[in-house]
C-alpha cells in the first residue's frame, strides 16, 4: 500500500510588490482562509526565495506562522535557460526533488513573485511532476492580473489566449503583432500580452501603430492597487489620445480584432 502523500497548494501572491509605495494590508488581498493555510505550509518551493519569506512575513502579521520564519523550508525553482522557455533536460528529476517533502507526507507550497503560480509564471513543470506522481493539488484563490485584466477590459472573455511576451526588435514585433491579429480576427478571440514594466510603453506604442483602426485595444496597469485603471477602446481612440504608461508597474495589454 502506498504511503499518504501531501498536498501541494499553488498560492496566489499578491500583485503589489515591488511596485513604489504599493504594500496593501495582505487581508485586504487574499481570503482568510488562504492565509490560514499559508500560515500552516512549512515547506515551499518559490520563484525567488527572497520574495517568497517577504510574502510570508505580511501573512505572519495577520495569521501567524505555525513556526518560525527561519524555520520554514524554502526552495527556488530551476532557472529557465535564457532564451528558452523550458526548464533543463532533467526537469522530471529536478521537480521530483523539490516534491520530496510532499512525498513524504508533508504539504507544501508553491508561489511564484505575483499572482498565481504556473499561470502566465513558473510552476507548471512542478504541478506536472505532482499529478506524475500521484500528489494532490490544490489551486488556491486569490488575485491573477490575466483573469482581472480581461475581466476589466470589455473585450471577449469567452475565448482568449495569453502569448506571453512579444519579440523586443522591432520589424519582428510587428509581424507578431499583425500575425496575432489576424488570429484574433479569424478566431474572435481576445489576444492577452504583457511586458517588462519598463518596456510597458514601448509595447503600447507598437500595437497602436500596427494593429487596425478598428481592433480594440485594453491596457490594465497596477491591477489591485488603489492607482489601478483600465482603458479600453478602438486603436483610433488611441491613436487619437495617446496613453502614457508607467515604467515600474506591471501591466496587461489586450486586443480584439473585429
Amino acid at each position: 500500500m502506498n504511503e499518504p502523500t501531501g498536498t501541494v497548494f499553488l498560492v496566489p501572491n499578491t500583485l503589489d510588490f515591488g511596485v513604489p509605495g504599493a504594500l496593501i494590508d495582505i487581508a485586504e488581498l487574499l481570503p482568510l482562509g488562504v492565509l490560514r493555510t499559508v500560515a500552516r505550509l512549512q515547506h515551499w518551493v518559490g520563484e525567488n526565495a527572497r520574495t517568497t519569506r517577504a510574502f510570508l512575513k505580511r501573512v505572519d502579521a495577520v495569521v501567524p506562522l505555525a513556526r518560525p520564519l527561519q524555520e520554514v523550508a524554502i526552495v527556488e525553482l530551476p532557472r529557465p535557460q535564457k532564451g528558452r522557455a523550458a526548464v533543463p533536460a532533467d526537469a522530471a528529476r529536478i521537480a521530483r526533488a523539490l516534491l520530496a517533502p510532499a512525498l513524504a507526507g508533508h504539504d507544501m507550497g508553491l508561489i511564484s513573485e505575483a499572482g498565481l503560480p504556473a499561470l502566465a509564471d513558473p510552476g507548471a513543470m512542478l504541478v506536472a511532476a505532482a499529478h506524475s506522481a500521484g500528489i494532490r493539488v490544490v489551486a488556491l484563490p486569490g488575485a491573477s492580473a490575466l483573469s482581472l485584466a480581461v475581466a476589466a477590459s470589455g473585450l471577449d472573455g469567452q475565448s482568449f489566449a495569453f502569448v506571453g511576451y512579444l519579440p523586443v526588435e522591432g520589424q519582428a514585433r510587428a509581424a507578431r503583432i499583425r500575425e496575432l491579429e489576424r488570429q484574433s480576427r479569424r478566431d474572435l478571440q481576445t489576444i492577452v500580452t504583457i511586458e517588462t514594466p519598463y518596456r510597458n510603453q514601448a509595447l503600447l506604442d507598437a500595437l497602436t501603430a500596427h494593429l487596425q483602426p478598428g481592433t480594440l485595444l485594453a491596457v490594465s496597469i497596477g491591477l489591485t492597487l488603489a492607482s489601478e485603471f483600465t482603458r479600453s477602446g478602438e486603436v483610433a481612440q488611441w491613436r487619437a489620445s495617446p496613453g502614457v504608461l508607467a515604467g515600474d508597474i506591471p501591466a496587461v495589454l489586450s486586443f480584439l480584432a473585429r
